[in-house]
């Protein structure tokens, strides 16, 4: 039986503060006026809101195991675990469609892809991988997998191209998501969370529920911030390298963004960890513990609290537009007026978050 640690408050407020990032990349001002670090690159490269959705997925990985873990030493039938996984990945899937189709619910143009249609699929597939494999066998698993990705992307010809090409809508990915994944698409002939790509995503879940495994050892916090730390600095280091011939791109989902990110995130995870569990330095963590104790709650109610403040007109405008207009006029710079209200929107979506916390609500798909 693996020891199992005092709930990581670290773990709780690095979700927490991810959803509210991702809020804040979602939900600009003015969307003509966001600071380059906080829009997604168009191609190659990395910017601050590339690194999100891995780092919310790697801590999916890393919840699975924390989770999952305690659940088979108790001796919780598998049975019963798979139901409950898949039920949860419907829920967590089911979600994101109703997002997709609101507000219009046009059936006919649905998109079947998105940020939790990514972690329901994620969430499924890795946790089947931790309940049935050991850590060796999760780490070739994820090797494998992305070693076969960045083959197949670049040995195989783009049947539309007749040639390997990694340019947006040229790919083979494209190709793939047109002819196989139905519904719209969010950039009209490919789409960013497509068929090809989840496959290397799936790997982000899986260095997370690495990062967790070692998190329940047996070693001391000391040495488990050593791992992290180290860890988390040659992948990220190897994932630039490998970088050089297949680019990081988060579009693609690349062999390299994955190794990026995912030591972002083990760097990340490390800090905190240091300075939240074990020097006790929980100052300042409030928020981020409040925001991811209903996480994807939250992430739902921004989309719906979206309707009113960015759709509703009052006088002409919306009211981001009213803030935003109204900050450039006292001669605020446009991108910071654009964050403002992003950052304002954050605590419109933390009140809600606050009120489940104090009351000990906590919605699980």
């Amino acid at each position: 039986m693996m020891p199992q640690p005092s709930r990581l408050i670290s773990l709780d407020a690095m979700r927490g503060f991810t959803i509210a990032a991702m809020i804040v990349a979602n939900f600009p001002g003015n969307e003509e006026f966001v600071y380059f670090t906080l829009r997604h690159t168009k191609w190659n490269g990395l910017s601050f809101t590339d690194l999100i959705a891995p780092t919310f997925l790697f801590i999916v990985g890393v919840s699975i195991a924390l989770a999952y873990a305690q659940k088979l030493d108790k001796g919780n039938p598998k049975g019963e675990l798979y139901r409950k996984i898949l039920i949860r990945s419907l829920k967590i899937f089911a979600v994101g469609m109703f997002l997709n189709l609101m507000p219009d619910f046009d059936f006919s143009n649905v998109r079947w892809t998105g940020t939790l249609h990514r972690i329901a699929i994620v969430f499924l597939v890795c946790a089947f991988i931790f309940m049935n494999t050991s850590w060796m066998q999760q780490a070739w698993i994820g090797a494998i997998t992305l070693v076969t990705y960045w083959l197949v992307m670049t040995q195989i010809p783009s049947p539309d191209m007749g040639k390997v090409v990694l340019e947006p809508g040229q790919n083979l990915a494209a190709w793939f998501d047109r002819q196989y994944l139905p519904g719209r698409m969010w950039q009209g002939t490919w789409d960013p969370e497509g068929i090809l790509s989840t496959f290397p995503s799936i790997v982000t879940g899986i260095t997370g529920m690495l990062a967790g495994r070692w998190m329940l050892s047996r070693a001391s916090p000391t040495e488990k911030v050593s791992y992290l730390m180290t860890a988390g600095l040659f992948t990220a280091a190897a994932g630039y390298f490998w970088g050089l011939t297949f680019p990081v791109n988060e579009n693609l989902w690349t062999s390299s963004f994955v190794l990026v990110t995912s030591g972002f995130a083990a760097l990340l995870l490390g800090s905190l960890y240091f300075l939240v569990d074990v020097l006790g330095h929980a100052g300042g963590t409030k928020p981020g513990v409040i925001f991811g104790a209903n996480a994807i709650t939250v992430y739902v109610l921004a989309d719906i609290f979206a309707l009113f403040f960015y759709r509703l007109k009052l006088g002409g405008h919306s009211i981001n537009e009213h803030v935003v207009n109204g900050l450039i006029a006292i001669g605020i710079q446009p991108e910071l007026a654009s964050l403002t209200y992003a950052l304002f929107f954050i605590g419109i979506n933390f009140i809600p978050a606050y009120v489940l916390y104090k009351r000990k609500i906590f919605i699980k798909l």
